[in-house]
């Protein structure tokens, strides 16, 4: 994403994200803080650099408690929208939505064999802040969402004196994400708080063997710490035999589903691997935390359809309140006309080609910012290719964001700018916490993501009565 000039802050109220990022930036530069000092212990956790490999953030983002109130509503209120989808528009036929979002026949089937009643209250939106207010990039529902360690980022930064410091004066506070995300597990599986539940900590094979396998079984050490008897693994070690699942020698009551759903299609043979859990599951033996279908109601596809004008009316006011707050125009890519936000009816496809730089090309069910085509980096020519391949398939075009850039201190003691994500997560209990991931400007990086060198961090929010 361009950014906007980073002079021109939002405006927010006293209390808000940009007074407090002001006030801090101005104790760092008193005392001539440096970007590593800054970053407290994060460098020295196992569990942050299995996953995000030494790259943090040097501050936090802050944010007033009534901004973080009302935007925590407005992704209630989108999830309320998105998972209303398959009975508004598809007389609860959730195959037919699954198939009208994008889901290859391979999901569709695991979609309908792996749902969720009710629907996970777990997710995460994906969010520039742009001089307008917050825009939702995507938005990620379910288990397999990164980002879930904020509170060990929130907590080693604050064992700089600054932060701690400023963070006392302020009154700021954290979420602890993963005590919520266990809470979640508990509550969604139905076991009660004390009954240390057997957890199979369930990564893909090939990305338990290649990437992440470390990673796991430091999380579920952590689990342990919070009341489950969780235990690393990978799909293929799970199997289904007298009346439950097994790991080795282990009956297995959560299968916690590390992983997306596009790995079913990985090659012909990903998708069996995952039948005999699933047939488990379907019969009551296990319970999977969370089931597939989460994926789907969190799919581009899905914000597609409550983003079409033609659907407006089957919406709450409060919903509709919501989608116009935070939700860019998307639409699926097809031949024919749409109607643009201002209410003008184009052709599709006429009008992406001419306008390139105001949009981004997107498939509808990838993650981690995989086949994402942003206009203003394809020459005339190559964007017309990608849009016309694009055309009737599962993809989405969605107006551009721009956001404004915080500045971050380096090592120099200078101030940077970067773009920012803030992925703010809804849990059972409400609000979740903010993930944060960010690159600088100089980067030019169409999409903010770990996987293609960003930087993560958290955030600090004030609570009522602060000053």
């Amino acid at each position: 994403m361009t950014p906007a000039s980073h002079a021109a802050a939002p405006a927010v109220d006293a209390a808000g994200r940009a007074e407090l990022t002001a006030r801090y930036l101005e104790e760092v530069r008193g005392q001539g803080a440096r970007a590593s000092e800054l970053r407290g212990t994060m460098p020295e956790s196992g569990l942050l650099n299995g996953f995000y490999f030494g790259r943090y953030l040097s501050r936090p983002l802050f944010i007033g408690h009534a901004e973080r109130d009302q935007l925590h509503a407005h992704l209630e209120n989108l999830r309320t929208a998105l998972i209303s989808l398959p009975d508004l528009l598809f007389g609860g036929d959730l195959g037919a939505f699954a198939r009208a979002a994008g889901a290859a026949p391979v999901q569709v089937s695991a979609i309908l064999r792996s749902r969720s009643a009710p629907v996970t209250r777990q997710t995460r939106g994906d969010l520039y802040a742009t001089e307008a207010g917050f825009r939702l990039m995507e938005f990620n529902m379910g288990s397999a969402l990164g980002g879930m360690e904020i509170a060990d980022m929130c907590r080693a930064l604050l064992a700089h004196p600054v932060l701690a410091g400023f963070a006392k004066a302020h009154n700021l506070s954290y979420v602890d994400t993963m005590r919520e995300q266990v809470n979640d597990m508990f509550v969604e599986c139905g076991f009660a708080p004390d009954s240390f539940p057997v957890v199979a900590v369930t990564d893909w094979p090939s990305s338990y063997r290649n990437k992440l396998g470390p990673y796991m079984h430091l999380l579920a050490e952590r689990w342990r710490e919070l009341g489950l008897d969780a235990h690393a693994c990978h799909a293929g070690e799970l199997a289904a035999r007298n009346g439950r699942v097994w790991l080795r020698d282990r009956p297995v009551d959560i299968v916690a589903r590390m992983f997306l759903i596009e790995y079913l299609l990985e090659s012909p043979e990903a998708a069996a691997l995952m039948d005999p859990v699933l047939d488990a599951e379907a019969r009551g033996e296990v319970r999977t935390f969370t089931p597939f279908d989460s994926e789907l109601f969190g799919s581009k596809g899905a914000l597609a359809m409550v983003s079409d004008a033609g659907n407006r009316h089957l919406f709450t006011a409060a919903e509709q309140a919501s989608l116009d707050a935070i939700l860019p125009w998307t639409r699926m890519v097809a031949p024919g006309p749409a109607t643009l936000a201002d209410g003008r009816t184009v052709d599709l496809l006429d009008y992406a080609a001419g306008h390139a730089d105001d949009l981004v090309l997107k498939p509808t069910m990838r993650y981690g910012g995989q086949d994402v085509v942003a206009g203003w980096h394809a020459s005339p020519a190559a964007w017309r290719q990608h849009l016309a391949r694009a055309s009737g398939g599962p993809y989405v075009i969605q107006r551009r964001i721009r956001p404004v850039p915080e500045l971050f201190p380096d090592e120099n003691g200078d101030l940077v700018p970067w773009v920012t994500l803030w992925g703010p997560f809804t849990v059972v209990n409400g609000h979740g916490g903010i993930f944060a991931r960010g690159a600088t400007v100089d980067s030019d990086t169409p999409v903010v993501n770990v996987f293609s060198g960003a930087s993560v961090g958290c955030c600090l929010s004030t609570e009522p009565g602060s000053r």
